[in-house]
This record gives structure tokens, sequence and C-alpha cells, in this order.
């Protein structure tokens, strides 16, 4: 047992629904608070899960969410300029959020990209900093963002990758690179929480053969060309629907899409929901079109309610998902992600096979080893 406790804080920008959000939530709730004395600094008090964080937690924000924003559009206007400004100037000058906290560290953590700049510049220079990594480095859209990123790792003292493909890609691309200390730690999966949640009534769920899928709303997770496969399906008289659970900023343009393919009816945007699990449950299939991913946590929670899985071989999804086992690998393509629906939909007994293979799924997840890995790679560390 250590003499006292370590503190850390972890930085991050906001709770919106997502991936990142849900590793922090896992770790806040699974971390020994008898070896861990841990706050939370938000930048944006935003989010659907910002009050999820657990008790023992100190929690710390920079600027307030759109949630706290006046209803009068034009009040609505001027609090985001003056968010702005004041965000601008928290950039410009970290000694500001510094003083906001008002406490020191023994470790820092950036729970993604876009903490790295509030971590390294910290006027703590006394504090070992972690940086958590989630992304490709490859994606086209990615690219204008990796400068920074490449200058960023190697001020770190210890990187954590949420896959092995995303730690091998960074090697790969730039191999030259001078690394910190870094770990493989994959997304814990907080496996009855989320068979709990998955129990809840649903009201108004489409009716006939269902694709769930929960994504935020950007061009890389490929829901653009996942509404051309199902609109050609539709079309040859392949009744189904798809039901996309998250928001973001492709809103507009899918909306756009789906009433131009007049599908609105069938390819139906649901938005952010609080409980996404019931739509996974309740749903016949689960599809996650991404261009690119890491480890992606809605994978692991969809083969926990063991429903048969269409999804582009990225990240680590070849390692999560046995094709035609447990569930059904392709391409980033149109047609791929048509014939794999259409298989689905016309080939009862492939399905039954994957359900059945889906039954002792839980035994591939292992949260204790992956809390423990975080725990002695922090203790480690802090004895540096």
């Amino acid at each position: 047992m250590l003499e006292k406790k370590i503190k850390i804080l972890f930085r991050h920008r906001s709770m919106e629904m997502g991936g990142v959000e849900k590793v922090l939530l896992a770790l806040l709730n699974n971390l020994d608070p008898d070896k861990f004395e841990m706050t939370v600094c938000l930048t944006l008090n935003q989010g659907k899960l910002r009050d999820e964080l657990p008790k023992h937690i100190r929690k710390l924000y920079l600027t307030d969410g759109k949630e706290d924003f006046s209803d009068n559009s034009i009040l609505q206007k001027l609090q985001l300029v003056k968010r702005r400004l004041k965000l601008r100037k928290l950039k410009n000058n970290p000694a500001i959020a510094d003083r906001l906290i008002n406490d020191t560290f023994d470790i820092e953590i950036g729970m993604d990209y876009r903490d790295y700049d509030a971590i390294l510049n910290s006027t703590n220079k006394k504090s070992k900093k972690i940086g958590w990594f989630h992304s490709e480095i490859n994606v086209p859209k990615f690219q204008p963002l990796v400068p920074d990123i490449l200058k960023s790792f190697p001020q770190f003292d210890h990187m954590v990758y949420c896959s092995h493909k995303i730690k091998d890609m960074m090697h790969q691309h730039y191999p030259d690179l001078n690394y910190p200390a870094e770990s493989v730690i994959i997304n814990p999966i907080p496996i009855e929480e989320i068979k709990r949640k998955a129990e809840e009534k649903l009201e108004n769920f489409p009716e006939g053969p269902v694709f769930a899928s929960i994504g935020r709303l950007h061009s890389r997770k490929g829901y653009h060309k996942l509404i051309e496969a199902h609109t050609r399906l539709i079309n040859e008289g392949f009744h189904h629907s798809i039901i996309v659970i998250g928001d973001g900023d492709e809103m507009k343009n899918l909306r756009a899409q789906t009433a131009k393919n007049n599908v609105e009816k069938t390819f139906i945007l649901a938005g952010n929901q609080m409980n996404p699990y019931p739509y996974i449950k309740k749903a016949d299939y689960f599809i996650l079109p991404s261009e690119s991913e890491a480890w992606p946590l809605v994978i692991a929670e969809a083969l926990i309610l063991q429903k048969p899985i269409i999804a582009t071989e990225v990240g680590d999804v070849g390692l999560m998902i046995k094709d035609r086992e447990t569930g059904y690998l392709i391409n980033y393509e149109i047609d791929e992600m048509y014939s794999a629906m259409k298989k689905f939909l016309t080939d009862p007994g492939l399905v039954l096979q994957i359900r059945e293979n889906l039954k002792t799924i839980e035994s591939q997840f292992d949260n204790k080893k992956i809390f423990d890995s975080v725990e002695n790679m922090i203790e480690t560390l802090y004895r540096k």
C-alpha cells in the first residue's frame, strides 16, 4: 500500500456521448480510490455524460456547456462568442487554467489528442504526463492534425494506445519519432451495466428486420455510404430498417441524403440517446460502417448483447470479431455493405450460426486485467 494517495488529474474536452468518454467513466469508476485521488477537469461542462461522474471524483470545468446557455437565441450567440474568447485566452495562457484548477498533481492525463496541449502546457512541471491515443494516424481527414500530434508525442512520459493496430500504425508511419514509454491497454467493458440498461423498454421501434448502429455523425463513420447500400436494398424489395443512434456535424447532410433517396422512413437518424443499449438489444443485427476506428467499444457492446455484427475491418475490429463466426467483416465500400446486409437478410443459417457462437463471447473481455494494467502503469510512473 502506498503511503499517500497518488493525485491524478484527467483533462478532457467535454462529456458528449462517445467511446473516449465511456473509457474515462470506466477508469473513474474502477481505479482504486484508496490508492488514487482523482480530479477531472473538463474544458466545456457539456454533453449527456457530464452528470455521470462518480461522487468520489472532484469535477472542475473551465467554461459553461451549451446545456446551461440561455434559450434566447440572441443571448445564446453572445454566450457562444464569450466562451470562444475565453477558450482562446485559456489556450494562449495555460496558467489561467491552472489557477482555476488551483491544485498540483503527481500525474496528469490527456484522454485524447484534443487534450494534449492542456496537459503538456500545464505549469506543473513536476507532474508525470500520460497521453491516451485512440486514432488511426493515416485517416485522410486527420492529416491537418498530425504535425501537432507528432510534436506532442515525445513530450509525454507515457503514451497509452487503445489498440495494437493504432500503435503499430503509428510506428509504421513515423518510425523515427522519439516515442515515450508505451502501453497498449484496450478499452474496458462494463458488462453487467450494459445488460442491465439493455432491459429498458422502448417505444416506437421499427417493424421487420432492423440493423442498429451507434456512432458520432462524422463523415469517417461511413453513414453516407450505408444510406446508399440501404437504398439499393430497399429498391430491390429487401424490406428492412436501419436505426442510427448518435449526433454530430453530418446530421444535416445525412438527413438531406435520406430525403433525396426517399428512405427517411427506413433509415432512421434517432439522434443521441442517453441509453443506447435497448436499441442494440431490440434490433436483429448491428452494423458499423466506419472508415476508421481504434478498438471500438460499440462492437464490444454489441457482442455482449449477442447481436450478429457487420463491421468494416478497421483498427482492431478484426481481433474482436472472427469473420463469419462471430460477425461479418467487410471493406469500407458501398458494394460490400450492400452484400453483407443482403446476406444477413437472406441467409438465416449463417445468422443462426453466428448467434450460437456469441453465447460464450463474454469470456473474451477481462476488465480486471485492464484496470490492473492502468494502475500498474500509473504507480510505476509515479515512482520513477
